[in-house]
Parts: C-alpha cells; sequence; structure tokens
C-alpha cells in the first residue's frame, strides 16, 4: 500500500513508453542518451560562461543562466528514467517517484514561463529605457526575479499535487507515456475526475495564458519601440530579440496544443512531451549561442583558457 494514501491500493504505475518494438528502443536509446547529453552540456557550459567571463555579468545573461539551469532541471526529471527503460522489458514507477515526476514536471515548467516573462522585462527596460537599465535591473531585482519564477511554479506544482496524492487508485496502472504526466494519472483514478480535470485545466492554463499575454505585449511594445528608434532596427537588438522569441514560441507551441485537448489522448501527445522534455531543453542553448555574438565571443575565450591552462602544464 501507498506510502502517501491510505486509499490507494496502487503501488506502482507501468509506463508504457514511447514504443513496444525492442529493435525502435534500442534506437531511440542511443539517440536519446545523445540528445540529452547534448542539452545537459550545452546549459551547463552556457552557465559556467556566464560565471567566469566578467563581460556577460549583466541582467540578461544572470537571467539567461538561470533559464539554462531550468532547462537542465527540465531534462533531467524524466528522461534519464526513460533512457534507462528503452533497456528494461518491465517499465514501472513508484507512487512516490510518480508523484514526484508530476511536481518536479510543474516546478521547473511553471518557473521557466515565469522566468521567460521576466526576461521579456529585461529587454524592455534595455530598449524602452536604457538610459535607467542598470538601476531598475540592478543584482537584488533580477535576483527577486529569479525568487518569484521559482516560488510561483513551487506554488503551482503544490496545487497540483495536493489533490492528486490523496486521490484513490485502486486498479487501472498503465500510463500511457515516457513519465507520469498528470491529465493522464488523474484519469487512472477510481472515480468521476471531471472536476479535478477543470481545476487542472484552469490552474495551468491561467498561468500558461497570464504570461503568454505578457510576453506578446511585452515583444510587441519593443518590437515597435526598436522599429521606432531606428529604420529596420538595430541589427544587435533584433538578433537579440529574434532569440528570446524563438524560445517562447518553442516553449509555448506545445502548451497551446494540450491545453485544446488536455485530457484526449492524441498520438502526437508523446512526441510534444519528448518536445518538452528534451529537445526545448537542447535547442534553447543552441539559439542562444548561435545567435548571440556575445555568448559565442565568451565561449571561445573559455576554451582559449582551457587550452592555454593544459598546455601549461
Amino acid at each position: 500500500m501507498s506510502l502517501l494514501n491510505n486509499k490507494s491500493v496502487v503501488t506502482e504505475f507501468i509506463l508504457l513508453g514511447l514504443s513496444s518494438s525492442w529493435e525502435l528502443q534500442l534506437f531511440l536509446f542511443f539517440i536519446f542518451s545523445v540528445f540529452y547529453g547534448a542539452a545537459v552540456l550545452g546549459n551547463i557550459l552556457i552557465i559556467l560562461t556566464v560565471i567566469t567571463d566578467s563581460r556577460l555579468h549583466s541582467p540578461m545573461y544572470f537571467l539567461l543562466s538561470n533559464l539554462s539551469f531550468i532547462d537542465v532541471c527540465q531534462a533531467t526529471f524524466a528522461t534519464p528514467k526513460m533512457i534507462a527503460d528503452f533497456l528494461s522489458e518491465h517499465k514501472t514507477i513508484t507512487f512516490e517517484g510518480c508523484m514526484s515526476q508530476i511536481f518536479f514536471l510543474h516546478v521547473f515548467g511553471g518557473s521557466e514561463m515565469v522566468l521567460l516573462v521576466a526576461m521579456a522585462y529585461d529587454r524592455y527596460i534595455a530598449i524602452c529605457k536604457p538610459l535607467h537599465y542598470m538601476t531598475i535591473m540592478n543584482r537584488r531585482v533580477c535576483t527577486v526575479l529569479v525568487g518569484v519564477s521559482w516560488a510561483i511554479g513551487i506554488l503551482h506544482s503544490a496545487s497540483h499535487l495536493v489533490f492528486t496524492v490523496d486521490l484513490p487508485f485502486c486498479g487501472p496502472n498503465k500510463v500511457d507515456n515516457f513519465f507520469c504526466d498528470l491529465p493522464l494519472v488523474i484519469k487512472l483514478a477510481c472515480l468521476d475526475t471531471y472536476v479535478l480535470e477543470i481545476l487542472v485545466l484552469t490552474n495551468s492554463g491561467l498561468l500558461s495564458l497570464i504570461c503568454f499575454l505578457l510576453l506578446l505585449i511585452s515583444y510587441t511594445i519593443i518590437l515597435a519601440t526598436v522599429h521606432r528608434q531606428a529604420s529596420g532596427g538595430t541589427p544587435k537588438a533584433l538578433s537579440t530579440l529574434s532569440a528570446h522569441i524563438t524560445v517562447v514560441v518553442l516553449f509555448f507551441g506545445p502548451l497551446i496544443f494540450i491545453y485544446i485537448w488536455p485530457f484526449e489522448s492524441f498520438t502526437i501527445d508523446k512526441f510534444i512531451s519528448v518536445f518538452f522534455t528534451v529537445f526545448t531543453p537542447l535547442l534553447n542553448p543552441m539559439i542562444y549561442t548561435l545567435r548571440n555574438k556575445d555568448v559565442k565571443e565568451a565561449m571561445k575565450r573559455l576554451r582559449n583558457q582551457h587550452v592555454a591552462s593544459k598546455e601549461a602544464f
């Protein structure tokens, strides 16, 4: 019997994964091992670059390094188990492990949404009020913005988990995904979950909608300001903005599909889950490094320092 809920007789869930074909699972094992490794190393490289290069000690890169940290967490909460399960015949997860996955998914997802809004606010101040930028976006404000993003993510996740752990799971325990996705887990409960499904949709949908609207308003004002200040906008400002906007689209695109049909099962749902947990953390560092000259130059300096230190020894 579950340690968390005396009413539940289900002590573990069966994860159906991405495929039942052994050959395909072996192929996916190697593919996702590479993707996961690249996502983690890419984001850690950005964090180290921002920390070690004094030229990047600015509010924008402080927020970027925190985004990379969340991406490492986002990639790690479920992907290593998925990779290990490709080599396992019995893909199971304990009740406690399942609840933990649900909690961390919504913590990292909610925190990233709010942090993207903070990054948009940073760009708004930098472009629309450049003379007051360092005064407004001081270290304390940046720290508060990051703290608020984590606090909202934790509260958002806890509001989901507080009723999920008390649901009676007394029979079906097969989750048609590679991790414990909240809507799929709720549908396994031995009661009418219609009201709970509406609560989940309202909770997650409201946070996503508020963040998306704030981002839409912010970037509309920023783009209008850039266009007004210089014909066609300055190349550096537009390049930075395009990277931010691309990341926002990649993050919120899948969420829009999820909230249109939140409790219906589609084949594409698994692809969206993979995209959200593996590809988004992988693409973010690629977008920011490929489109940001300052980050690329800082990474070159970091590499040169590493090579020089090796030669010295």
